[in-house]
């Protein structure tokens, strides 16, 4: 286990691995994806319904504000930024209620559409909540899912729920998957730890979730800004896995 870092010495890592400040995710990016997701494009609202009522200028100001990307809405290339500080708020967060799920020993359902950068971290936090006493839910294990044309599963990877052919782990923005997982289960979940449209159909059925985002999935914080989501932790979703080893100890230290 990674000795668990400082808010400062994590403030330092973070930008030094461009987790945070200014991240690789682009501008263009963040911008296009904000029409994708008020246009209703599956890959970009997550399963979450939003309240009627956001505009784009709207949605760029509570990026900026929950993420801290450019409020400029003039600017759509080059680079943009991930705050650190928010992140570490949310960090902070997310940490009081992973702790309070295992001081229950409650269930946790766990799952990425990013089965390279964040997949080490869900599955770090599965091995804690487990030896805390939690219940890790892992029903709808091999289950099809009804989309992309081609054979498409569930997989536990261990404990942490992702979708799968029969050859590859899959990155998706996809709802469905979290949907087949909800429908295989005999009761809800005490807590949901994800991501992508695993975190937004799981806060769409009204469970406590908890997730991360980066600065180009602005379904998440809206759905946090409307009470839907939990914890939305703003951070680069895809850098060299072993990265994310000090925020997942400073996330995991109250266990």
């Amino acid at each position: 286990m990674t000795t668990v870092p400082t808010r400062e010495q994590l403030h330092d890592q973070l930008e030094t691995h461009r987790i945070t400040g200014d991240v690789a995710t682009g501008r263009d990016s963040n911008t296009t994806n904000i029409v994708r997701m008020l246009d209703r494009e599956t890959n970009y609202d997550f399963g979450l319904t939003l309240r009627d009522g956001w505009t784009y200028e709207r949605a760029l100001a509570l990026m900026a504000d929950r993420v801290g990307i450019d409020p400029d809405p003039s600017r759509t290339e080059g680079s943009d930024t991930i705050s650190t500080e928010r992140c570490l708020d949310a960090l902070d967060r997310m940490a009081d209620a992973i702790a309070a799920a295992a001081g229950r020993r409650g269930s946790v359902l766990l799952a990425t559409g990013h089965p390279t950068g964040l997949l080490v971290v869900h599955q770090a936090v599965a091995r804690a909540l487990r030896a805390a006493g939690c219940r890790v839910v892992t029903r709808g294990d091999e289950r099809p899912v009804p989309i992309e044309n081609r054979p498409v599963k569930v997989l536990y990877v261990p404990d942490v729920a992702v979708l799968a052919t029969r050859a590859h782990l899959l990155h998706t923005h996809r709802p469905e998957p979290m949907r087949t997982v909800l429908a295989a289960l005999d009761g809800p979940p005490d807590l949901v730890v994800a991501d992508h449209g695993w975190a937004g159909a799981a806060a769409e059925a009204g469970l406590p979730t908890v997730g991360f985002a980066d600065c180009n999935d602005p379904a998440l914080f809206l759905g946090e800004a409307e009470g839907k989501v939990d914890v939305v932790v703003p951070l680069d979703d895809n850098v060299t896995p072993s990265y994310y080893s000090p925020m997942t100890a400073y996330l995991l230290r109250h266990l």
